[in-house]
């Protein structure tokens, strides 16, 4: 996570954070984003990711526990064999979408710090202060997302 951010989002630094959010793009019609709108986005992220990463660390050592598990059992059957498979494969896709979802926070963080939260980064153009307060997670626009799930 940006340093910068870490400091602005969790001491409160008002003045520091306000510089940054006057560089964050809306859409016509909006308003521009406030102090305490990025504060309680931020706030909110900073919790996800700390709630991912214990996910994460439970979900690593479930997995570990899995796989150093799997040569056991000489008397397993075929079905307790693909069985113990599926349990491996689900607990592996669960770490996998854990982590993703951490960086995508962690990115998100990051471009609050670095001024860039709420503008596309297909196009360039606001991504929309409603679908940000819905989905803190969001780097495109409706507009491109759209695209991009058509392809």
């Amino acid at each position: 996570m940006n340093d910068s951010l870490t400091t602005v989002a969790l001491t409160g630094d008002a003045k520091e954070l306000a510089k940054l959010v006057r560089q964050f793009a809306v859409r016509d019609g909006e308003k521009p984003w406030t102090v305490r709108e990025v504060k309680d986005v931020a706030d909110e992220l900073t919790a996800d990711v700390d709630r991912l990463t214990g996910e994460l660390a439970s979900a690593d050592a479930e997995l570990s526990d899995l796989l150093r598990n799997s040569g056991d059992g000489a008397g397993d059957d075929q079905a307790d064999s693909g069985s113990s498979a599926l349990e491996r494969e689900q607990e592996l896709t669960l770490v996998n979408n854990t982590r993703d979802l951490l960086a995508q926070t962690q990115h998100s963080l990051a471009r609050i710090g670095n001024g860039t939260f709420g503008t596309c980064e297909s196009c360039g153009k606001a991504i929309g202060k409603a679908r940000l307060q819905a989905f803190p997670r969001a780097t495109l626009c409706v507009e491109c997302k759209q695209r991009e799930e058509r392809r």
